[in-house]
């Protein structure tokens, strides 16, 4: 019998069972249903989701809906964007894309803009026309690299983010926006820097707050609205994810999506710089 072989793998063992207490309790998800009352008084389901970058610690309402996938409706100008700009199909934030003269209900589209404007103002003709310059091999290719929800990009290749066939969960979504704030996607850091400047919209002495919304609607012509990105306070990131659906088709989601996100944040004790 082999006495030191023995302790050997004891030591492994021992060693390999606190690794995987201490993995267990850092990534365990806290549920927290008080959350509730902020969907329910807005008359719309859904869930959030948010990830404390300090110590590991997810909080979850509603973990059925954070584990299903949608279409990512406009928060795909994220990928789009960055794709656009790694490959040089947009130079830079300066590159005008022409109009093309049709005029639409969003009076905002209806100009040449840069792609900065079309991302502020959720401009879907710009980033049509920035796909179909991608083109879809291209574009499937970096979908893979990202393994961007279920990677399915069949049909036109300027409406498959809109159309249902692309789809994506909230908590992949969070996992997409962690890896974009630490430069840990496959561009080019400068790339992603551009992208997370599109994504700032508040900045003040006590917070940065930068998200993207998304509006669009699930397989049962359900409206769903997203809101996706991070709050920072005192050099700490926080990483959150709301997605909102209701059956009502006059719901105004991206109003939605945002009140909701700010009463949860406000709950939580953020934008008073104290975090």
């Amino acid at each position: 019998m082999n006495t030191n072989n023995n302790k050997g793998v004891l030591v492994i063992a021992y060693v390999f069972l606190i690794l995987l207490i201490n993995a267990c309790s850092v990534n365990k998800a806290k549920v927290d249903n008080s959350l509730k009352k902020y969907f329910d008084s807005n008359n719309v389901e859904g869930c959030f989701t948010m990830i404390n970058n300090s110590d590991g610690q997810v909080t979850v309402y509603n973990m059925a809906l954070d584990t299903s996938r949608y279409s990512p409706a406009s928060t795909f100008k994220i990928v789009n964007s960055l794709i656009a700009l790694e490959t040089g199909v947009v130079s830079d934030e300066n590159m005008i894309i022409k109009w093309d003269g049709i005029v639409r209900a969003d009076s905002a589209w209806n100009k040449d803009m840069n792609i900065t404007e079309a991302f502020k103002s959720n401009s879907v003709p710009f980033y049509q026309t920035v796909a179909r310059r991608i083109g879809k091999d291209t574009m499937q290719s970096w979908i893979d690299s990202l393994s961007y929800g279920n990677k399915n990009i069949t049909g036109p290749v300027d409406s498959f983010w809109l159309n249902n066939n692309l789809a994506i969960s909230p908590d992949e979504q969070l996992g997409l926006l962690k890896r974009l704030y630490f430069d840990q996607l496959p561009f080019r850091k400068s790339v992603q820097k551009s992208v997370r400047d599109m994504m700032l919209q508040e900045d003040n002495t006590a917070y940065k707050l930068s998200y993207k919304k998304g509006w669009g609607r699930d397989r049962l012509n359900h409206s769903i609205g997203w809101l996706i990105g991070w709050i920072e306070e005192n050099r700490h990131v926080y990483f959150f994810v709301s997605l909102v659906k209701s059956s009502d088709p006059a719901v105004d989601m991206n109003k939605k999506s945002l009140d909701i996100t700010k009463g949860i944040l406000t709950q939580y004790g953020f934008f008073k710089g104290e975090k």
